[in-house]
């Protein structure tokens, strides 16, 4: 499986989808990046006169890469099957700012993967490598035939 095929796997679209690159992904965990785009929808009212990503969408984007990415691999690896997720638990600690116009990377590693619960260590840096946030992330996964 090809890294484009699991991002057009995404049961997301613009405005809503936060990966546009997928750098690595085998059984143990995901990479990808992210730009958050200057004029994104969320900028708008978040901080007037200094707009910030909130953190509700850097979660978002590291669900998106660091769990739906690699659940979507190991599911197809493992069953050729499309999958759903649900997202069951996040713990998320932010520790700097994601300005308009930043890229992101996204790193996660698998916790585990059984009965059909996804749960992973996740962390996202700049472009510097500084760390921006880190948490646990899990999600539910369910395959269609």
């Amino acid at each position: 499986m090809n890294f484009n095929s699991i991002i057009s796997q995404l049961p997301y679209s613009q405005p809503f989808l936060f990966v546009d690159e997928i750098l690595q992904i085998d059984e143990n965990g995901a990479t990808g990046t992210y730009r958050f785009p200057k004029d994104s929808f969320f900028y708008k009212g978040h901080f007037k006169d200094y707009p910030v990503t909130p953190g509700v969408i850097l979660t978002e984007c590291m669900a998106q890469i660091g769990l739906v990415c690699l659940g979507i691999f190991l599911i197809s690896a493992e069953e050729n099957k499309k999958m759903k997720i649900g997202l069951s638990s996040t713990e998320v600690d932010f520790y700097k700012p994601v300005f308009p116009g930043e890229t992101v990377k996204v790193l996660s590693t698998k916790i585990y993967f059984r009965f059909n619960k996804l749960k992973c260590k996740v962390e996202m840096f700049d472009a510097e490598e500084n760390l921006i946030c880190r948490g646990i992330i899990a999600g539910m996964l369910k395959t269609e035939l």
